[in-house]
């Protein structure tokens, strides 16, 4: 019998506590990418961006447990925001001036080749999904803290800021990279009041001031 293998209890990076911040090591991951911008509650490009992104990943799922007899449990949606200004996440929650990657993650052991022949099976099987939108990209974060969020996405300004301008600051650290949310709940099937988000804030030593 295969066992199948699940990110979110083989790495320690996909846990989290509500009310708890933590520094985490995150290694060098892979995914399936797709960029826009926009409130992605309206933004068409986010829902194709979602609407190819899963083809993708169930197509390679397959590949991996029918060519190496490796199963896996297909990972959580992720996001990563980011905007010139950063308020418009915690403060302002201005949507329409969000830039974003979402993102699936893919196992190591599958390459190039089975990335490749699942946009071809994907394309022929719907060819009016947009397969060339979505690239593979090697995600290396680093030292990163993060918590998990349970509640609404517009309920996530007080947490992040929180996280921003105290803990990090606290912590003798520096905010690098974008803010990275994984995503635990299925929107459409849970209560936003139960949404289980994990927010992450890549993060670096700060620089020492010149005497």
């Amino acid at each position: 019998m295969t066992v199948k293998t699940d990110v979110r209890k083989s790495l320690d990076s996909y846990r989290a506590r509500r009310g708890e911040f933590r520094l985490v090591e995150v290694p060098p991951l892979r995914y399936l990418a797709v960029d826009g911008h926009g409130d992605p509650n309206t933004s068409p490009g986010y829902a194709r961006a979602l609407e190819v992104l899963y083809p993708l990943a169930y197509a390679l799922k397959f590949a991996s447990r029918a060519e190496l007899g490796r199963d896996y449990v297909i990972p959580p949606l992720e996001g990563l925001w980011w905007a010139a200004d950063m308020a418009v996440f915690t403060r302002e929650r201005d949507k329409s001036a969000w830039d974003w990657t979402m993102m699936l993650m893919t196992p190591h052991w599958l390459g190039a080749e089975h990335v490749a022949a699942a946009r071809e099976s994907v394309a022929a099987r719907k060819p009016s999904l947009p397969v060339e939108r979505v690239r593979v990209e090697v995600l290396d974060e680093g030292l990163c803290a993060q918590t998990l969020h349970i509640g609404s996405f517009d309920a996530e300004g007080p947490v992040l800021d929180d996280l921003h301008t105290r803990f990090v600051p606290e912590q003798g650290l520096v905010m690098r990279g974008k803010h990275h949310e994984i995503y635990l709940s299925d929107p459409r099937r849970t209560a936003p009041d139960r949404l289980r988000t994990i927010l992450r804030q890549p993060v670096g030593p700060a620089r020492p001031e010149r005497a």
